[in-house]
């Protein structure tokens, strides 16, 4: 199953989306500016492509990928603010 929510970050309306797969789902968080991800998020390759990205891990839900802290990020989302450790919900503060 495929559920698209949104995902209010301050002001900023984002577009979550959730695929239910097996054993976990695969979940991203879109921005205007970026993409906040579980660990099915090719890192190399968005940083390839020049995206800002970043990447949680563990994570079932949206509200978990929000409370995760940030594993990984790409050059792009740096520039932006993203830091390794950053909670999901403040990386995605400087993706919208």
């Amino acid at each position: 199953m495929i559920n698209i929510e949104q995902i209010r970050v301050g002001d900023n309306i984002c577009l979550g989306l959730k695929v239910d797969l097996k054993p976990a789902p695969l979940l991203l968080i879109i921005g205007e500016r970026g993409i906040l991800a579980c660990g099915f998020l090719n890192i190399e390759a968005s940083e390839k492509l020049g995206i800002a990205a970043a990447v949680v891990t563990g994570v079932r839900t949206f509200e978990d990928v929000l409370n995760a802290e940030i594993k990984k990020l790409t050059t792009e989302a740096e520039k932006l603010g993203v830091r390794v450790g950053q909670k999901g919900k403040e990386a995605l503060s400087y993706l919208v």
